[in-house]
């Protein structure tokens, strides 16, 4: 297809990385793809093999603490989206989120054509008000959007998460093989308390196992919480940059994250994942696809479903009642081979 294409997704890291199949999808049948993405996502865009361009906005009615809605801002999106002088875009949302508001902005702009997951009814804001299965795993929901514009992935093209190749990581790192925990995540319902990671980083250096401890500008305080008088840590929480973060898990034996996304970057660089998962969203939805892939936490716990971005129930039952042993036994469990997307058992 000729032309210009816009590719729309507004909220996290995670989110992004997960969208990177259906990029490729686009990119390799269209011309220059141009990504619009919030303030947390878009580095995470620059990383996508085949965006050309990234623009970014904070949208209003998007993230955890979003702006408040200014004339001002709707007139700046809209002029920026309009000299861009797109053929097509394709807005991505999760189940959750409407595609509406951004498709209302969009054709403010002049996009002649404009695809994208709507329950709700569009009006004559949508020429492609596209229905995905319910309940199916993000990147595939992403496909299918861009397979029903008409953009599938090449026979040579597996549709696993990719980013451009990572920088070196030996300025962050020893040689030789090392885990990561990554204690942080976007709220804290997703992720372990401090005491639960001090525990595990014990039983971890006792194991024998080099641990490098890893956050970013904002999770920098918790993770000196997490790691407290373990010994033997190195902890680089706030001192990586996206490119460098992606580097030091690109060679890690195994990353041992919550449902955040650090965890989604893993997968793309094709480290092993642990994967400590709450299940306030639906693991069969969100968990990381990980080349090698094991999921802790009880995903039958009181919490299923409610998306809670604090946790609802005492104790935190769902994280912090995992056994330091089953992640000793996750870790032993990943230096087996195993097929690529395999769950380890």
């Amino acid at each position: 297809m000729s032309g210009k294409t816009l590719i729309c997704r507004l909220d996290n890291m995670g989110d992004v990385l997960l969208t990177g199949p259906a990029v490729r999808a686009v990119a390799a049948k269209t011309g220059p793809v141009t990504f619009l993405a919030g303030p947390q996502g878009a580095g995470a865009a620059r990383l996508l093999p085949g965006v050309d361009q990234v623009l970014t906005w904070d949208a209003p009615w998007v993230g955890f603490h979003p702006p408040p809605v200014a004339a001002s801002d709707i007139t700046a999106i809209v002029g920026e989206l309009a000299a861009g002088a797109f053929s097509r875009a394709l807005i991505f949302t999760s189940f959750h989120q409407s595609s509406l508001p951004l498709a209302l902005l969009l054709r403010m702009a002049a996009v002649p054509w404009i695809g994208a997951h709507s329950d709700d009814y569009p009006g004559s804001l949508l020429d492609l008000r596209h229905h995905s299965p319910p309940a199916i795993p993000e990147v595939q929901r992403a496909l299918s959007l861009a397979a029903a514009a008409g953009f599938t992935l090449p026979s040579s093209d597996a549709g696993e998460l990719r980013i451009t190749r990572p920088a070196s990581q030996q300025a962050f790192t020893e040689s030789g093989d090392y885990l990561v925990v990554h204690p942080g995540a976007s709220v804290s319902a997703r992720r372990p308390s401090a005491q639960w990671y001090r525990t595990v980083l014990a039983a971890l250096r006792e194991s024998g196992y080099s641990v490098v401890v890893t956050g970013g500008p904002g999770e920098a305080e918790f993770a000196a919480d997490a790691i407290g008088s373990t010994l033997g840590v190195r902890n680089l929480a706030g001192k990586t940059s996206l490119e460098s973060l992606a580097a030091v898990l690109s060679r890690a034996a195994a990353v041992i994250v919550p449902n955040t996304g650090p965890a989604h970057l893993a997968a793309a660089v094709g480290a092993p994942v642990i994967s400590l998962f709450a299940p306030v969203v639906p693991a069969s939805q969100w968990a990381p696809p990980a080349h090698k892939l094991v999921i802790l936490g009880d995903q039958s716990a009181p919490c299923r479903n409610s998306r809670a971005r604090v946790c609802p129930i005492p104790g935190h039952p769902c994280l912090d009642s995992i056994p330091p042993e089953d992640v000793l036994s996750a870790v032993a469990r990943l230096y087996r081979t195993t097929q690529i997307g395999e769950l380890v058992p």
